[in-house]
């Protein structure tokens, strides 16, 4: 089993060891350099749109995407700070639940295509949803995960795109609110679920959805194929 998750925008300021990117015989180097190479073609106007931002911050980010290679790691997981990353708390997960994290857990990423909890990558900042980076990283994503038994798909639509998922083997997993019989996203709350979901089936080894009827966090309760909150 296989766990697809997605990383956050916000990346924390941990301190970096010693690791040069360069040197860390990523798996993906090649398609991260393409990705890079595509960057050095962007016209400077045009970086507000790209990163989201003012010029000023766009270029720093910009900047620091191109000198990936030549800058410093931390683990994957120590960068992220979004809300999925605060309830998953990986500092105070047991070893046993970080081991599990290790095996199972991918995280989806816009320049590096797929990481593990513990790949180490330099601070960077790029969507997936730009420069059709989507259709970059299919292929190769697809191609990674194409022999996996189960793939439990906790992405949201953007990083769905980047990987065609065989129906018989990938089962995507939604959070919903219940409102009078109508069934709508989660949205920002459905983040927290999802990152105490993750430290839920880390923490208790779950290695199947069977497992998953388990987990219940502030009203949200799995339904057999999502996990859905009733509200009266």
């Amino acid at each position: 089993m296989k766990i697809l998750i997605p990383p956050s925008e916000g990346k924390a300021k941990v301190k970096p060891g010693n690791t040069i990117f360069s040197e860390t015989n990523f798996r993906y180097q090649r398609e991260v350099n393409q990705v890079v190479r595509l960057l050095e073609l962007i016209d400077d106007e045009d970086l507000s749109s790209v990163y989201g931002t003012s010029p000023e911050k766009a270029l720093m980010f910009h900047r620091q995407n191109q000198d990936a290679f030549n800058s410093r790691c931390a683990p994957a997981i120590e960068r992220y700070t979004g809300v999925v990353y605060e309830h998953i708390n990986w500092s105070t997960l047991s070893e046993k639940a970080k081991n599990y994290m290790e095996k199972y857990i991918y995280i989806f990423s816009g320049l590096f295509g797929l990481l593990t909890p513990k790949t180490p990558i330099p601070d960077y900042k790029l969507k997936m949803n730009v420069l059709s980076l989507q259709h970059h990283w299919n292929p190769i994503l697809t191609e990674t995960l194409k022999d996996e038994k189960v793939i439990v798909d906790l992405l949201p639509q953007v990083h769905r795109k980047a990987y065609t998922p065989n129906k018989e083997n990938v089962i995507p997993v939604d959070f919903q609110i219940t409102n009078k019989g109508k069934k709508s996203a989660a949205g920002h709350f459905g983040k927290a679920v999802k990152g105490e979901f993750i430290r839920y089936i880390a923490e208790n080894n779950i290695t199947d959805i069977e497992g998953f009827s388990g987990f219940e966090y502030e009203g949200f309760k799995w339904d057999g194929t999502s996990f859905v909150k009733e509200n009266s």
